[in-house]
């Protein structure tokens, strides 16, 4: 699905699993991210496929960022 078909409601799940999706990341736990969030994580250039690796992408952790700033706030 292109990235443009999201609904607001869905970019705003997908924002407020971003914390959680780059901790399993880092915890090398990647399988444990729905599907359905890879997909629109990838469509949305948050994530990218690196040599069969899912890799957070620039705009990803400026998004990761923000989400973390208004945790913060």
């Amino acid at each position: 699905m292109p990235a443009q078909a999201l609904t607001r409601q869905r970019l705003h799940a997908l924002r407020a699993a971003l914390p959680e999706t780059v901790d399993l990341l880092h915890r090398r736990r990647a399988a444990q991210i729905p599907p359905d969030h890879v997909d629109d994580y990838v469509a949305l250039d948050w994530l990218k496929w690196d040599g069969g690796t899912l890799r957070l992408t620039i705009t990803g952790a400026n998004i990761h960022r923000q989400m973390l700033d208004l945790v913060d706030a």
